[in-house]
């Protein structure tokens, strides 16, 4: 083959994977915190279709809301500081809670994480914190990005 040939071919499969819809990959890409809500507050079709599914979503550990804990709040930005709520109506977003299987070993609010989980939707209350969620990833893992 030559070189010329190579580059044609391998250019063409590059621009059809380009043009590929994200549906046609599998379900647990990277979605983005955006993807998630309509402008008023709603759950998108996309959250709906994947809400059971593993998905990836990139963001930022908040700081934790206590020490030793297997839950943790993703952010859409670095935070200083912890983004709690006081009820499902308060609810930004840009958050997700990220409950793992493990205690969460914390990771410095400015580092970009890529965590994957089972998507819940839906209001839930931590039992232990209190801490009220409207989107989750459960059985999650965390990794740097």
């Amino acid at each position: 083959m030559k070189r010329r040939d190579f580059l044609k071919f391998s250019g063409a499969g590059l621009l059809a994977a380009c043009a590929m819809p994200q549906d046609a990959f599998g379900a647990s890409d990277i979605i983005r915190l955006r993807d998630l809500y309509e402008k008023d507050q709603s759950f998108t079709a996309l959250a709906k279709r994947l809400e059971g599914e593993r998905v990836g979503v990139i963001g930022y550990m908040a700081p934790p809301l206590k020490a030793e804990s297997s839950f943790f709040v993703l952010t859409r930005r670095p935070m200083a500081v912890c983004p709690f709520c006081e009820t499902s109506l308060d609810w930004p977003d840009d958050i997700v809670a990220i409950y793992t299987k493990r205690t969460v070993d914390v990771v410095r609010y400015s580092i970009k994480l890529v965590t994957t989980g089972r998507l819940e939707l839906g209001e839930f209350k931590d039992p232990e914190t209190g801490f009220v969620s409207m989107v989750r990833l459960a059985d999650a893992t965390y990794e740097r990005a």
